[in-house]
């Protein structure tokens, strides 16, 4: 226990799983947790009079229960014994030999497939903050920096399964961020720039980081040195495999932020059973695809030529089937080539996966034969870029047996032929043991005892068993070792000879087989980076293969992209929701144009459940895929490239941070219209649904027309329940109405689902509640109400227009110029100059202007 408090001292933030003998043991609070994580028995016992809890699990059974510690967040150290404890008279040496934590994980039964297990770092500095991410099962190395919202983003794209912070940084950290991620927070002087900087520059062994283009960003730099020095701090020293520091270039990539990934379930969703769009979209093979088609979904391109070229791959696959099949049964033999090679680096694979490595490798000659004699540049250039590694796949063939075990003590891993020293071993100990048959009819000639039994222990080794009823025809030469209920074991001279050999031979050989293979692994070294390379090339045509299948399969077609700014979708499809339709029912497909001239907002009313939303979604979603380089489901599309996304669709409250649906909607809305750009995409669905109706419909009027009158002119569709804001578009040139139209029945009413040119007059909610199976009662009195508010509506706006009359029939008696300029001087008057920018201004005086032009066409 002295030993176990010692190791436990420097580990305090993690479990502690402790080697006794056969087992692994965790003592006092560790054991509390890790048998309500792991259901397991929890004990104790009494050292000295102190109650100490325990609960434990056997070694060989660390691979089953290591992932569910993890899996919970935990930070788990594992201490292993370091000598033999038969070579030993004292207390045996222990150590930890790896810290295992959610971002930092090797093991097989941890990872996922398809994703990558990034550690995070995210340095907070004067105005801008850094953040890193590092995959060490794959080698990927990232880093960026940006305000808190870009860096949001990234925390939601790459979804980091622990995140660093220092430790004067919590709170503000939960508070910009939030609380779902696992978080790590390290000590202060960690986040220093000469400490990273050095750290850095020694683990890439260069004198400076310009080469990989990140020299000019210190927050990142110091947010990459955090990360390695924390794998650094969990034993994980062998990182050749990490040989390169990749700048995440926002610039290039469509902006979206935190609530445009969650609103348009592009990866996850708040609903656990929701099907999202990477579900529906992919069909890669490999793990390198799946984890790579997640960057694609997360960073889509803004690059037309980039862009073309993913299209044209994608095309030329669905001219070439024949093609297609063959590389893509070819991508299926091929294991995960980015994690077999992380193995080499850290020295943690086993024989069957180099096997493994070696055959994914020999699969790879195919592909880049067949790529190279395609006429497509995009594919020859991939061709090019696949390294065969002749040398590599030769010297493991030569070395390694085809059936090569899991662990080397398990069966014979060196191939026979390789080692001469090796095969004479094994002859010795294979013909040792017929030497022991042999000796065994001998001695059953000899004595005449049938039954005779040669066999070993591990506590005197090897014996011969002769059963009591025998026990008078042993010879006086042979050494009675045991006496059993049934049976006498005895041991002779020649016996303990050839043991002597054999047990020889075969601690020889294990010991040989395992330095053989370890030489071979620190050999695979060099080969880190081709097969690092050759990773990348398989998933990018993983990525585009699985594009041409779903082309295939759901009739997608390839957009035209270009440098316009127009937007126009012809039958455009919702990929996911045109999936989860029940069969033999079709999809109701829309048209949607938009452009910056004569029709930049959209206002779509229609009732509930009549299909505004998944117009809204689906437009963003077919503009998602053309810039990631897949086709849309759609009969045609002319796409100018879009730069952001924004969308505010449907209500969520925040209540755990205080926040209302109305407040979260605001908040959402404002980062909206303070980032606007003339590329935008704008998506709103029911703005200020979350307070009163006339306060809902004048922060509706007012964000369409701030949308109107920027200079951004952002191309922008709004779903509305506020009928009145059908009036915007006689006031408004370029905002149009459409709706989602439905046929009235005598008690009830069909959503056709199609948006149709011209405002809607009703919502039909009640409609929506009696389907809903609303009890008649309700239905019948929320029939009444509605009857009786329309008629109270009505009267006030007979009163409204009445009034209206009786106050122009005044003006007409008075000198129209001076209210209108109390007017303007009330405007002016009320302006605070020091706060107003210059969209804000320039709207202001169109403001003015329009009441100018009111009142000229009122005084002719």
């Amino acid at each position: 226990m002295k030993q176990y408090n010692t190791i436990k001292t420097k580990y305090p933030d993690a479990l502690l799983l402790f080697r006794v003998g056969d087992f692994y043991e965790t003592f006092g609070e560790d054991a509390v947790k890790a048998s309500k994580i792991l259901g397991i028995i929890l004990t104790h016992r009494n050292n000295g009079g102190d109650r100490t809890e325990l609960a434990g699990f056997p070694h060989h059974s660390l691979n089953t229960y290591l992932p569910k510690l993890v899996k919970a967040g935990q930070r788990v150290a594992i201490c292993d014994q370091l000598e033999d404890p038969k070579m030993t008279k004292t207390i045996v040496k222990r150590g930890v030999t790896e810290l295992v934590t959610p971002g930092v994980a090797m093991n097989d039964d941890i990872l996922t497939a398809k994703t990558n297990n990034f550690l995070c770092a995210v340095h907070f500095g004067r105005k801008l903050l850094g953040v890193s991410f590092v995959d060490i099962s794959t080698g990927e190395f990232l880093t960026a920096e940006g305000t808190e919202e870009q860096i949001d983003k990234l925390l939601q794209n790459f979804a980091p399964n622990e995140v660093l912070v220092s430790k004067s940084h919590k709170t503000e950290f939960l508070e910009v961020f939030g609380n779902q991620f696992h978080t790590f927070f390290t000590e202060d002087w960690v986040f220093q720039e000469d400490y990273a900087f050095e750290t850095l520059t020694n683990h890439f062994k260069t004198k400076t980081l310009k080469g990989f283009g990140v020299g000019h960003l210190s927050h990142g730099i110091i947010a990459s040195g955090v990360v390695l020095h924390y794998l650094s701090e969990t034993q994980h020293r062998q990182l050749q495999h990490i040989n390169r520091l990749q700048r995440i270039v926002e610039e290039e990539y469509i902006w979206m932020d935190r609530f445009t990934i969650r609103n348009l379930e592009l990866y996850q969703s708040t609903n656990p059973n929701a099907v999202t769009l990477l579900d529906v979209i992919d069909k890669t093979i490999s793990p390198m695809g799946g984890r790579l088609l997640k960057r694609w979904l997360a960073l889509p391109l803004k690059n037309i030529e980039k862009i073309r070229n993913r299209h044209q791959v994608v095309s030329f696959f669905g001219e070439a089937e024949i093609l297609l099949d063959k590389i893509r049964h070819h991508i299926k033999q091929i294991g995960d080539l980015e994690r077999l090679i992380s193995k080499v680096a850290t020295g943690k694979i086993n024989p069957k996966e180099v096997i493994q490595l070696k055959n994914s490798l020999e699969t790879i000659v195919p592909i880049k034969k067949q790529t190279a004699s395609t006429e497509n540049e995009a594919l020859q250039r991939i061709s090019d870029q696949l390294h065969t590694c002749d040398t590599l796949r030769a010297k493991i063939k030569e070395m390694l047996n085809e059936e090569a075990p899991v662990f080397i003590p398990k069966g014979k891993t060196i191939a026979d032929g390789y080692s001469q020293e090796l095969d004479e071993l094994r002859a010795l100990a294979f013909s040792g043991k017929d030497y022991l048959n042999k000796m065994l009819e001998r001695e059953t000639a000899r004595t005449g005892i049938t039954s005779l039994k040669i066999a070993s222990n591990n506590v005197f080794g090897y014996y011969i068993e002769v059963r009591n009823t025998h026990r008078d025809k042993v010879p006086e030469e042979w050494i009675r070792k045991q006496t059993l209920v049934n049976a006498e074991r005895y041991i002779t001279e020649e016996l303990k000879e050839y043991e002597g050999k054999i047990l020889g031979a075969e601690e020889r050989i294990l010991h040989l087989e395992q330095q053989l293979f370890s030489q071979l692994v620190v050999w695979m070294q060099e080969y880190i980076a081709p097969v690092q390379h050759n990773a990348y090339q398989i998933a990018r045509l993983d990525c585009l293969t699985g594009f041409t299948q779903l082309a295939k399969k759901h009739n997608y077609v390839a957009p035209q992209m270009n440098d316009s700014t127009e937007i126009e979708i012809r039958n455009g499809r919702h990929p996911v929701i045109e999936r989860q339709l029940p069969l033999g029912e079709p999809y109701i497909a829309n048209d949607v144009v938009l452009n910056r001239e004569d029709q930049q907002i959209i206002m779509i009313t229609g009732p509930n459940m009549s299909g505004k939303s998944a117009i809204l979604r689906q437009t963003a979603l077919i503009v998602l895929l053309a810039q990631m380089g897949s086709f849309i489901p759609a009969d045609s599309a002319n796409i100018g490239y879009v730069d952001k996304i924004f969308t505010r669709v449907g209500a969520s409250d925040n209540i755990s941070m205080g926040e209302s649906t109305f407040m979260v909607e605001m908040n959402e809305t404002a980062s909206i219209l303070n980032n606007l750009s003339e590329r935008s995409l704008v998506l709103l669905d029911e703005i200020g649904r979350g307070t009163s109706t006339y306060d809902g419909i004048s922060i509706a009027w007012a964000i369409s027309e701030y949308l109107h009158e920027h200079p951004a002119r952002a191309k922008t569709l709004f779903a509305t329940h506020y009928h009145e804001l059908n009036e915007m578009s006689a006031t408004f040139e370029r905002i149009k109405n459409y709706n989602v139209s439905v046929k009235e029945l005598k008690d009830n009413v069909l959503f056709l689902r199609k948006l149709t040119a011209g405002g809607s007059e009703h919502s039909f909610g009640i409609h929506v509640a009696k389907m809903a199976g609303m009890p008649q009662q309700v239905i019948h009195k929320a029939n009444k109400i509605l009857k009786k508010l329309e008629k109270s509506h009505s009267n006030e706006e007979l009163t409204d227009k009445l009034q209206s009359a009786q106050n122009e029939m005044q003006l007409s008696f008075f000198n129209l110029d001076d209210p209108l300029l109390e007017q303007i001087k009330e405007e002016i008057t009320h302006l605070d100059i020091n706060t107003l920018t210059p969209v804000e201004a320039l709207m202001k005086l169109n403001e003015i202007k329009r009441l100018l032009v009111k009142n000229k066409k009122a005084s002719s």
